[in-house]
This record gives structure tokens, C-alpha cells and sequence, in this order.
């Protein structure tokens, strides 16, 4: 399925790179193109990348709000890899898995694990991404800072929560202590998770949804006719 929305979106591609047909330029059924029909091809290639932008969106390829590209690592993915953690022992100063870790050192860990340098103690970790605006905003992924920033803890959902909490303990999955009362800040730095994003997307009508989520011979075909439907709109006299 993405090998052929690939495809489709090269097509498109060399489409747009077409010279506008010059006034007067006769067409393949005889008649002859305005100086208005010119113009219409110029206009319909500037929607053609549109097309291809928006296709690519529905299938998934296209870069996410804010530019983030497909497949760099979400709160999900953050979640994920926190976990592997869990059982851990609490070491002040922490920052080697083999021995134990802080909890600053625990989620710096974490996101090394999906190839994203922090700053390695609480209260720079706590100036990155952005402010989350109260624990009811949070998603998962999201670190939580309390005790001025000098304790972190990363936000699991449903009101839980996993971090490094102190010596004498192991890094553990807790229901959330923090609350709106006593955490000093919520940053995010990665976007939410697969299920959020899809949630996010526009919804399209049925008759197309087979064509944008399904690899079987039906969404090939809705494919292939909207890809027909923007070559036609790039040549003048063609269908509207």
C-alpha cells in the first residue's frame, strides 16, 4: 500500500513540472485552448500538489503538525521504553542501568533508548519541549516535575505514572501522587502516540475510507481513480 501511494505521489509530482499549454495551443480533441485554459492548468497543478499532500496525510506519510516526520518516536513509544526499566534499584547520581539509576538519570535513559539526547538533570530537563497546561491536558509520555524540579516522573495515563522515586526503592509503575497543587511544571517533547493521532485526523467518507486504509484490491482501486481524477484536472478541457 505505501510502495503504491509512493507512486501515485511521484506521479502527481512530474505532472505539476508541466509547462503551462500557451494560448491557442490546440488540444487532442480539436478545439482550441484560451489563454483562460492556460492559466487553469497552472491552477490545477498548484492543486495537484495539494492532492498529493493530502493523500499522503490520509495514508499516513506525510509529516505530522509540526514537522515531525513519520516514524520519529512518540509518548508512546517513550512509555515503551521506560518500562523495559521497571524493577531497577534507585541510585542517587544514577545514570548506568548496570548499577541504577536517578530519576532524572531513568528518563534521560529512556529517551537515549529511542536515539534523543536531554540534559541529564531535573532542572534542565524541565525547561525542554513545551508546558503542558495541567495534569488533566496530560498524555502519555509527558514528564512530570514536582519539588521545585527536583523529582521527575513520566506520565503513563489513566492517572499513572513510573519513575525512580527514591533510595531503598525500584523504578516502579505508581498511581500519580502528583496534582495540579504541587507539580512545578508538565513539559512535553515527543507528539502523542499512534491512537491520539489517528483520533486526530479528519474524518472522510465512507466511500473513500476503504480507498486511504485498506491494501486490498478495493483501496487500489479508490486509489487509482482519484489519482486519474487529479491527472485529468491537470489537462485543459479535462474533467472539473
Amino acid at each position: 500500500m505505501l510502495g503504491r501511494v509512493q507512486q501515485i505521489q511521484s506521479t502527481l509530482s512530474q505532472l505539476e513540472r508541466r509547462p503551462s499549454v500557451p494560448a491557442g495551443t490546440v488540444s487532442s480533441a480539436g478545439t482550441v485552448s484560451s489563454a483562460g485554459a492556460a492559466d487553469g492548468a497552472g491552477t490545477n497543478a498548484a492543486s495537484a500538489a495539494a492532492f498529493a499532500q493530502a493523500l499522503g496525510a490520509a495514508a499516513g506519510t506525510a509529516p505530522a503538525a509540526g514537522g515531525i516526520s513519520p516514524g520519529s518516536p512518540t509518548g508512546a513509544d517513550l512509555v515503551a521504553a521506560a518500562k523495559k526499566y521497571i524493577g531497577l534499584p534507585y541510585v542517587w547520581g544514577g545514570t548506568d542501568p548496570a548499577v541504577g539509576l536517578d530519576c532524572s538519570g531513568f528518563v534521560q535513559r529512556a529517551f537515549k533508548d529511542l536515539g534523543i539526547d536531554i540534559p541529564r538533570v531535573t532542572w534542565d530537563q524541565m525547561t525542554s519541549g513545551t508546558e503542558v497546561a495541567s495534569l488533566a491536558q496530560a498524555r502519555p509520555g509527558d514528564l512530570l516535575f514536582t519539588r521545585g524540579g527536583g523529582h521527575v516522573s513520566i506520565y503513563l495515563g489513566n492517572g499513572k505514572a513510573v519513575d525512580a522515586p527514591q533510595p531503598g526503592d525500584t523504578i516502579q509503575i505508581r498511581d500519580a501522587w502528583e496534582n495540579d497543587g504541587n507539580i512545578t511544571t508538565i513539559r512535553r517533547l515527543l507528539p502523542a502516540g499512534t491512537a491520539a493521532a489517528a483520533q486526530a485526523r479528519p474524518a472522510v467518507p465512507a466511500a473513500a475510507a476503504d480507498g486511504y486504509g485498506s491494501s486490498g484490491a478495493s483501496g487500489t482501486t479508490a486509489l487509482a481513480d482519484l489519482v486519474a481524477a487529479a491527472q485529468a484536472s491537470l489537462v485543459p478541457g479535462g474533467a472539473a
